[in-house]
Order: structure tokens, then sequence, then C-alpha cells
């Protein structure tokens, strides 16, 4: 209904044309109509240190890291009630320091009190009385002291306790953290927050005991069958000198999230030190390179608040997204040769100078549809998002100026979809073959061309998408083979390929994809991810797995995933691979896990559309060697 109250009311003639002609998709319609934006990620730094307000009461700052992870799943679930889109955390290792700290002090005390029957050996080797004990302690709380400091450890044992004491406290609330993103439905009880945790570079101590606590709670599973998480969806942030190299401080963590990876899928790998993040500040982890699980993320703000880094992450997301259906413009190109020249074999030149000139005409488009969007959203009541603007986790927002002050910071994103199909239509291979990724580059130069362009002109936030596309892959299919028939190559499956991905059924080793890949990812800011295919096998080979995450780090892939067999037998809880029947019980009542854009979804043959079903049957295991 709010659809068509969106294509009938509110969007122009030529944003109406474009969707229905499978030229341009309009995400989300059924958002459209009450103006609601797509996704964010939240400032859990100043949430958590200042409390925020709910329609209901206010919430205190986080006294304990226990309360401090409730809270992060309630602030995960209110916020995407304001939005249609995706939530998600740019350092959380980061983000808990303090409240580490909070509870490790609080347990100090207990140590203090308990086990060495209150009394505490001073940095001068006296014991100090407890008033002065019980001072001293409380102002270290308050005074956010680290764990590692000189005049705890002085007392061994109610130094080891609070430790002890303080790693159960953190693994809890990880678990809970983690059932609770689960379980907590959203959306009027639709589904669950789309949630994502990004993590891996803190080297404080305090730090490295939460990323170690999510990576544990991640490989032990959920439930009774200890089933894989499907959220939050966990990244882990490479970086060069903190994780990447033996002798590196958090190169355990890293070896810890590969053996995640190997059996659970998650995490998945963003590189901080990627080109495309350049500005960002080594010191302050809201401007590393992070990303929502689906792959979004944000580039350099050209409406950075004075003082403020332009790679600033938190309190940023994407605003709306359109996506160009690549095929159909081809092929229109195409037909349209073909009707005026029914007699002469089109060249491929031309073909390809007239396909050009109709996809800047449709960016172009693109833009003006993007526009549209955005304006619609900032005439919207803040009241419509009161949480959200109330506690400003949308950065910027000043009342006196609108709801306009916070979604200029935010991205407004041009994707695409089915650039194999497109090329395979203009040059007759994709973009596997050097004529084809010739073609591919070209392709997107222009996009990035135009929205660099856009962005200055417009001093909007405009980037270059690769569209996840979980459903469009299946309806822009359907559409185009309604019209155009089947076309070997272009629409005799299911689906259309993901963005600019390699065909998921092309044979290769997974460095040769990521070769093939890495050529083009540079050319988005907005979002874009490369995965490979492995089999069972590499639970076992984790430092094959290491070699594969490396090379893709050091070939600038921004964000970066793992496929292996995820399955689990609903009966008596194995897991592997497994096809139709549990080697073990024999049971047919089996889960099999899949993921569909950077994100889990539950059993594929149930959760996905057949256009992603069709998808999954044609992936190929990457395997072997590099070729060249």
């Amino acid at each position: 209904m709010t659809k068509r109250l969106a294509l009938d009311y509110l969007v122009s003639p030529m944003a109406r044309a474009n969707h229905e002609n499978n030229e341009i998709y309009i995400h989300d319609l059924d958002a459209y109509y009450v103006g609601s934006h797509n996704c964010l990620s939240i400032p859990f730094d100043d949430l958590l240190a200042n409390g925020f307000n709910t329609r209901q009461t206010d919430v205190r700052p986080a006294g304990s890291v226990n309360t401090a992870f409730q809270l992060v799943a309630v602030i995960f679930q209110l916020q995407s009630l304001q939005q249609f889109g995706g939530v998600s955390a740019t350092h959380l290792d980061w983000t808990m320091v303090p409240y580490v700290r909070k509870s490790f002090w609080k347990h100090f005390k207990d140590g203090v009190k308990y086990c060495q029957n209150d009394k505490l050996m001073s940095l001068a080797g006296v014991y100090e009385p407890f008033e002065h004990i019980e001072e001293g302690i409380d102002a270290r709380k308050e005074a956010n002291t680290p764990i590692d400091d000189e005049w705890a450890s002085n007392n061994k044992i109610a130094y080891e306790y609070a430790m002890d004491m303080t790693e159960k406290e953190i693994h809890q609330a990880v678990e809970g953290m983690y059932h609770n993103l689960n379980t907590l439905q959203s959306r009027s009880g639709n589904q669950l927050p789309f949630t994502s945790i990004n993590y891996g570079t803190c080297t404080l101590p305090e730090g490295r005991m939460v990323t170690k606590a999510l990576l544990e709670v991640s490989i032990e599973g959920l439930g009774k069958l200890h089933k894989t998480s499907i959220f939050p969806c966990g990244i882990f942030q490479c970086m060069k000198g903190v994780n990447r190299e033996p002798g590196d401080p958090n190169y355990d963590l890293y070896q810890l999230a590969l053996a995640s990876t190997a059996k659970r899928l998650y995490p998945n790998y963003a590189n901080v030190d990627w080109t495309g993040n350049a500005g960002y500040d080594r010191n302050d982890p809201k401007t590393y390179f992070s990303t929502m699980g689906c792959r979004t993320s944000n580039g350099a703000d050209i409406n950075a608040e004075p003082g403020t880094n332009t790679q600033t992450k938190d309190g940023r997301g994407n605003i709306c997204p359109v996506t160009i259906i690549l095929p159909t413009l081809a092929m229109e190109v195409k037909d349209s040769l073909d009707a005026a020249y029914p007699d002469v074999d089109n060249s491929e030149t031309s073909r390809i100078e007239i396909f050009m000139d109709v996809l800047d005409k449709k960016i172009h488009e693109a833009k003006d549809m993007l526009i549209e969007r955005f304006n619609w959203i900032c005439s919207q009541n803040p009241e419509s998002a009161k949480f959200m603007y109330e506690n400003h986790t949308m950065l910027g927002y000043h009342p006196e100026e609108g709801i306009r002050s916070a979604l200029k910071h935010g991205t407004l994103v041009i994707g695409q979809l089915g650039l194999a199909e497109c090329l395979q239509i203009l040059v007759g291979c994709d973009h596997t073959q050097p004529k084809g990724m010739e073609l591919a580059k070209r392709i997107e130069q222009l996009f990035k061309d135009r929205c660099a362009e856009f962005k200055k002109a417009e001093h909007l936030n405009f980037g270059v998408y690769y569209t996840p596309a979980e459903n469009l892959c299946y309806t822009a299919l359907k559409k185009f083979r309604d019209k155009y028939g089947i076309i070997e190559n272009v629409s005799d499956k299911d689906f259309f390929t993901n963005s600019m991905h390699v065909p998921v059924w092309r044979n290769m080793s997974p460095f040769d994809k990521i070769d093939i890949e890495s050529q083009l990812t540079g050319y988005s800011n907005a979002g874009c991810i490369t995965y490979v295919e492995l089999d069972a096998s590499v639970i076992h080979n984790t430092k094959a797995l290491e070699q594969i995450v490396n090379y893709a780090m050091d070939k600038d892939i921004p964000y970066f995933a793992i496929n292996v067999p995820s399955d689990t037998c609903l009966d008596c809880g194995f897991q592997g691979e497994i096809n139709d029947e549990c080697p073990m019980c024999h049971s047919k009542n089996i889960q099999q896990l899949r993921r569909v854009t950077g994100y889990l979804t539950g059993n594929y043959k149930t959760a996905f559309n057949l256009g992603k079903q069709d998808e999954v049957h044609h992936r190929v295991k990457h395997v072997g060697v590099r070729t060249k």
C-alpha cells in the first residue's frame, strides 16, 4: 500500500518511470512514504557516558561493563525503530574500556574486603587503613584509572580476584548482548534489528579483554545446540602495526578471529589501512574504517562540523539508495541499434559509446531521484524519530536548523546491479577477461567521477555503492526476462550478479577472485564487499585462511568476508557441511546457513528468495593457488 502511495503521489514522473521500467530501482519504497532514512553508525561513546532519553523515562550512564552491554542491545533496538536499515557500532572494543574499568575497581574493592581482610599494601610497602583504602579505590574508579594500575597490582590476591571476576563479567555481558540481539523483535515484531559490531584495534588491556570475549562467544554459539549467531555481524578491523603480523600487540586476537570465521563465518574483515579512508586519525578510532554488515560505509563528510575529522563514522549513515540496473540499459542500447540498423552488424564500439551516454544520463537522473527523497525525508517532523533527534544519535542535529542539519552528514548513494551481465551484452564477456575489465573500469570511473561532481555541486555526500540486492537480483531479472527472454550468461539463471562481483559460477582460486575484484573496489566510497567461497576443511587450516585475508587486505580490499559451509542438525546438534541428511543421526531437520550480502541469513532454502537460492546453487568453491 505505502509503495503504491509513494509511486503515485510522492516521486516525480521521471523517478516513477525509471523504477517501473527496470532502469533505476528505488529501494524500500514502503519506507519512502513515511520519510524514514536507511541506516546509522551509532555514537555509543556518548550515549553510554551521558545516558539517554526514551518516551517513558531517562536512562543513567552505564556503571559497569555488564550494564553497558545491556544498553548497547537496547540502543540498537531503539534506533532501529527510527529507520528502515541496519545499525552498527564502529569501535566497540574502545567504547567499552571505561566500563571494564568501572567493573574492575568494583571487584577490586570486594577483593580487598573479602580476600585480604580489608588490608591493602601501599606502594610504600605498608598496609593502609580501611578508610583510606575505600577512598582510594573509589577515587580511581571515578578517575577511569586503567586496570594495570600499579597500586592495584601490588596487591596480588585482590588484583587476581578482580581480574578473574572482571573477565567473567565481560564474558557474561557479551553473551547477554548476543542473546538479546537474536531475540529482541523490532519493527512492529517483523524482524530483528540488523546489527553490526566493529572491533579488534584496541591494544589496551581492557579493550583486548572485550575483543577476546566477543570472539569467544561467537565461537561458542547460541542456545542448547550452540548454533551460529545471526546477529550481530562481527567485523574485525585489520590494522598494520596492531594485529596483522606476529609481534603486533593484537596478533593473538587476529588468530582468534580467524578461528571464529572458520567455524561461524563471522567475523568479516574491515581494512583500516584502506586507501579510500585517507585522512583518518590513527589516534581516534571513531575515524577508523568501519562498515555495516551488508557493506554500507561512510566516506569523507563534505559537511563535517567545525573541528570534526571528515572521516568520522559515528552518528552518520546512508540516508537513501537507488540502484541502476545495468543489463537493462545495455539491452535497450543493443535493441535500439538493432532496430535502427537491422541489416548492419553493429560494432562493439558503437554499442559501448551509446551505452556510456545512456548510463551518464541515468546517473544524473539517479542523483535527481536521491535529492527528491532526501528533501522529502528532511521535511519530516523530528517527533517522527524522537529517540534519534532527542539523543543526537545522528551527528550534527541543531533543532533551530531542522533535521536537515543532521541528515546532510549522511550519504546519498548510487548503486548498481549486474555489471557482469551488462558486459556480456556489450562485449560478449565479463570482467574476468581483459576486454571486459577494460570496459568495467570505464563504467566504474564514470560512476566515481559523477558522484564526486554531484558531491561538490550539491554539497551532499554522494557516493558509489555496490548494491547488495538481496531481493532485487531476482525481481530485476524477472522483469528483464519477461521483456527480453532467455539470453545465455545474461538471463539464463534466476538472478543478476550483485554489483561488480565476479559471477558466482566462475571457477578460480580465491587469490584470482581477489585480484579481479580489487581492481574495482577502489571506485566505491559508499560500500562494497569481496568474499570468497571455501570448503569446510578451512576450520582445520586457519593459516591458509590468514594467508587469504592478508592477501585481500594487501590488495586494498576495504571489506572482506569468507563463506564456508555452516550447517547444523537441529536434532543432534552436529555441525559442519551437511547435504540432505545428518551424518550422525540421519535427521533431515537441517539448518543450512549461508551469507546474503554481508550478513548471515537463516536456512537459505526458506529465508532466501528464488533468485538467491539459485545463486547459492550456482556458487562454486574458490580453490587453488594464484594463477598469475
